[in-house]
């Protein structure tokens, strides 16, 4: 088994980066490698200590493809909408560049999703659909932290993952096409998993000043 990269706390928190470009279609995932990214996973914190996480790992060709094309589907509706991120313009250059590139690379992984040699979808017991705040935030606060832990192990790994949602959308269609009891679980994401091309070398992303974001004491 090769060893974990050599990244420290920091290193690793910041540069587990949305990789979509850099996923290598071509070879496999090794099968100990997700298991041991969902051990890490089942690690994180959940309410209660319910630990009512599922995580449905799909490599099959067949049922990839279904994913891809409700990913895909889903996207071509996405990129008409105001929160495309070619659409969150702000006037400044080099702003606007980066979120043209998020967008050209958001683009080739909808086109390409289906491609992944593993998809990853965690679910989480229930549905809290129409509740009020208080209860969704408790409810996906107690999956979330699983799903990025898996992403950070995963990348620890040497693997690339991008977290996307939009195939929720269609939660039902996809529910249908992996046998998700849809009255009964919540899927929370879609998260292809792959090996990376061009080295896993990964570098913290552009992020805004904390001066205006941060509120001490009062907003």
């Amino acid at each position: 088994m090769p060893p974990l990269l050599p990244l420290g706390p920091d290193e690793l928190l910041s540069t587990t980066r949305a990789v979509r470009k850099r996923l290598d279609f071509d070879r496999p995932v090794e099968d100990h490698l997700i298991e041991e990214c969902l051990e890490m996973a089942t690690q994180a914190p959940t309410g209660s200590n319910a630990q009512g996480w599922h995580f449905v790992v799909v490599r099959d060709e067949a049922k990839r493809a279904g994913l891809g094309e409700l990913y895909r589907k889903a996207f071509d509706v996405y990129e008409k909408m105001p929160m495309n991120a070619a659409n969150l313009t702000t006037g400044d250059a080099r702003n606007d560049a980066t979120q043209q590139r998020v967008y050209n690379s958001a683009r080739y992984l909808a086109d390409n999703m289906a491609k992944a040699p593993v998809l990853v979808v965690p679910c989480i017991d229930g549905r809290v659909d129409n509740m009020p705040g208080f209860v969704t935030a408790s409810f996906w606060g107690s999956l979330l932290p699983a799903a990025w832990s898996f992403c950070l192990a995963a990348r620890a790994r040497g693997l690339g993952t991008s977290w996307t949602t939009l195939h929720l959308m269609h939660e039902q269609e996809a529910a249908d096409l992996l046998g998700i009891p849809f009255e009964k679980i919540s899927q929370g994401a879609l998260i292809p998993v792959a090996h990376v091309l061009g080295g896993t070398d990964f570098k913290p992303g552009p992020r805004r000043d904390l001066a205006p974001i941060v509120h001490h004491d009062t907003w």
